[in-house]
């Protein structure tokens, strides 16, 4: 299915407008949240590859190469992998163009224009699925890579549950998102940047009124990497770990789905 865009049968993936201008995003649980995020991405869709270059100064894909170098492919170079809430499909497109990468990737995400829009990355196939019920076998892949999408789970540990499932005993989860740096004088100056310039900056460019002022909050109302670390544990995963990036303005966790 290279290529294709799919939908799995057991997953809505109507696209619901919300009004921005009546959001106050730290409140939004459950499918109220589910609503919001799928809205707001599909609103920002059109520019989103733009601003996360723009916004990052274009570390974002520094980022993404040291997330696919730890998903440790080789070790399965033909095997078959998930990039979930996969966007623009970044992070699929990353791994599928590895040099002696031989194997099959599948981009998973709710919203449909993101999709849509990343299928000319790379050869990948590109699936319409929720992350919490995912339109696929126990046991089907041998990694999966999440980029700059668990925060956006209503459920964080449903989520991470239903990774395991899919993955094969002993399959890999690379998870990449942001973070707030805890050294001085680069937290102080970053809270500047994150709380005040980068919304401003979105707003404008997006024209979307919330999606850059949810961003800051949804990574202040995240979990630690630490307790991060914990809720992989108990969600069906070992030797989990993690590494802070640009001094701690993004990080990364891996783990293993546990053997049983």
């Amino acid at each position: 299915m290279t290529g294709l865009l799919a939908v799995g049968s057991n997953v809505p993936v109507s696209l619901v407008t919300m009004s921005p201008t009546q959001i106050e995003t730290r409140r939004l649980t459950g499918d109220e949240k589910r609503t919001y995020v799928r809205s707001m991405f599909t609103s920002i869709a059109p520019r989103y590859d733009l601003l996360n270059h723009l916004l990052s100064f274009n570390i974002d894909r520094s980022w993404r190469k040291t997330a696919i170098d730890s998903l440790r492919w080789q070790d399965s170079p033909a095997g078959h992998y998930l990039d979930l809430c996969a966007g623009t499909l970044d992070l699929a497109a990353e791994l599928s163009r590895r040099d002696g990468f031989g194997g099959h990737v599948i981009g998973a995400d709710f919203v449909i224009p993101m999709l849509r829009l990343g299928r000319s990355k790379a050869r990948v196939a590109a699936v319409g699925a929720d992350a919490l019920s995912l339109p696929f076998a126990d046991g089907r892949f041998d990694g999966c890579t999440v980029g700059f999408g668990v925060r956006n789970l209503t459920d964080l540990d449903g989520g991470f549950r239903e990774i395991a499932r899919v993955l094969k005993p002993g399959g890999r989860l690379v998870v990449l998102d942001f973070c707030t740096p805890t050294t001085w004088p680069l937290r102080p100056l970053y809270m500047l940047y994150f709380r005040y310039i980068l919304p401003w900056v979105g707003r404008t460019v997006s024209r979307h009124s919330t999606a850059y002022s949810y961003l800051p909050e949804s990574v202040v109302d995240f979990p630690a990497p630490v307790e991060l670390v914990e809720r992989m544990e108990q969600t069906g995963f070992a030797g989990v770990g993690f590494r802070r990036l640009t001094g701690g303005i993004s990080v990364i966790h891996w783990g293993n789905k546990i053997d049983n």
